[in-house]
């Protein structure tokens, strides 16, 4: 009688199958507000240069100080991920950035506001190593690209609705909702993920049947992948498996030649995705003198292009891995390079063309942010991936902060059109080094 209710016992509810999309949903849902919460002052540009009788210099100090400290914390937020677990590690950042979010809807000071947007910039990018880190431990490497896009789509989404949202919320009420209402949000979402949130189990102490069913959930792709399960007691008159590489020590780390190539990716391309966050939608109201109603209808647009076209780029990126390893994902994601040059002829397009090259060029940046985390999963240890994916962040906003520089004084110093000129030869460079900083004798032997 005590086997027979032992066996038919459910699955812990870290190892149910189901256990993988709730984490899944919550990633998403607070990756939605990370996104949402940064890009409110990019939406609101010509509302807040108002309400603070600031110039694009002035805002461009603004962004800056969000992207700085967004740049210093990416590497401390992903060592802190690696110290205490995404658990307490995700549960501090999102509490934190939904509280400062709620004091920038309520200041009515510049100052107040530039060190609040500081602060949000400390408290954001902690969402990657954490999604990264937990990505890693419950997809299989098979599923592992597609994993990590459906997780992180929150933040597209974000960025898709946060334009007509915001738009709606400034119309009929006030320009300030926008920060508290995501606030609130928030802070209840911190503790739902720290009461639902937990590494994978041992698996000692469960019956011979829950282990078979566990072990076929995993076999169809949606059970706990075979990294966690490599950290549980194996299955009796199975092979045990081999324990997975032990973490690099960080002096060591910096001296490995793929780390390098990814910060010199993220380096030079990400300032094109964070043009599209942080200036996009300004750009279109000042320069192709689109009305913040017309923005909440056509502005969210190449955002959701972003989502759609980057999430179907990582699921052929994750069968270009199965045929080729990492070659095949490597050589696929450099052949989309060749689109960055389109960002040439925004200036000298119509307003419809326009939307339709930011739409391109949204999905080229969503498929080099979305394709380079399997790679690090691939090349380096479970026990760094978080503070790898950190530290090419870091270096991606730096890039940013250099060019965020260059966009407020491009009126005066190098106007426009030099700009996209230099943007659309960003994704070319990132792909030259990808070909020679990451290559196939770098990935783990598994």
């Amino acid at each position: 009688m005590t086997a027979s209710n032992s066996s038919a016992r459910p699955l812990p509810p870290t190892l149910s199958p189901n256990y993988r999309w709730l984490i899944m949903g919550l990633l998403i849902i607070i990756g939605y507000l990370n996104q949402f919460d940064r890009q409110t002052v990019s939406v609101l540009k010509t509302t807040i240069k108002a309400a603070f009788e600031i110039d694009d210099s002035g805002y461009a100090l603004l962004v800056n100080a969000f992207t700085a400290c967004y740049a210093v914390a990416y590497i401390g937020s992903g060592w802190v991920v690696d110290r205490i677990g995404p658990r307490a590690a995700l549960t501090l950042f999102v509490a934190a950035w939904s509280l400062v979010t709620v004091g920038c809807g309520l200041t009515t000071a510049l100052w107040v506001m530039v060190i609040l947007r500081g602060l949000l910039g400390l408290a954001e990018p902690g969402i990657f190593p954490v999604t990264m880190r937990v990505s890693t431990v419950w997809a299989p490497d098979k599923n592992r690209g597609v994993f990590m896009a459906l997780a992180t789509i929150g933040t597209s989404i974000g960025s898709i609705t946060a334009v007509p949202v915001i738009a709606w919320l400034t119309i009929h009420f006030h320009w300030r909702l926008s920060f508290v209402v995501p606030g609130a949000l928030g802070v209840l979402l911190a503790w739902v993920w720290w009461l639902k949130y937990r590494e994978p189990s041992a698996t000692a102490g469960r019956s011979r049947r829950d282990r078979r069913e566990h072990q076929e959930a995993d076999d169809a792709g949606f059970g706990v992948p075979s990294e966690a399960r490599s950290l549980t007691t194996a299955l009796p008159n199975a092979p045990a498996a081999a324990p997975p590489a032990p973490a690099l020590p960080w002096t060591k780390l910096w001296r490995r030649r793929p780390l390098w190539g990814v910060i010199l990716v993220r380096l030079i391309s990400d300032p094109v995705w964070y043009f599209c966050l942080f200036w996009m939608p300004g750009y279109l109201q000042e320069s192709k003198h689109v009305s913040i109603g017309l923005l909440g209808v056509i502005g969210w647009i190449p955002f959701l292009c972003a989502t759609l076209g980057g999430l179907a780029f990582t699921a052929l990126s994750d069968y270009r891995a199965k045929l080729a390893g990492l070659r095949g994902r490597k050589y696929l994601v450099m052949a989309t390079a060749a689109a960055g040059p389109l960002c040439w002829l925004i200036p000298h397009a119509p307003i419809m063309p326009t939307i339709v090259l930011f739409c391109i060029i949204a999905v080229l940046c969503n498929a080099w942010l979305g394709s380079i985390a399997p790679v690090i999963a691939q090349i380096f240890p479970m026990g760094n991936v978080a503070s790898v994916y950190g530290i090419a962040g870091a270096f991606g906003a730096t890039g940013a902060i250099v060019f965020n520089w260059l966009i407020g004084q491009a009126a005066t110093l190098l106007g426009m059109d030099t700009l996209f000129i230099i943007m659309g030869c960003l994704h070319p460079c990132a792909a030259l080094v990808m070909a020679f900083f990451i290559r196939e004798k770098d990935m783990l032997k598994e």
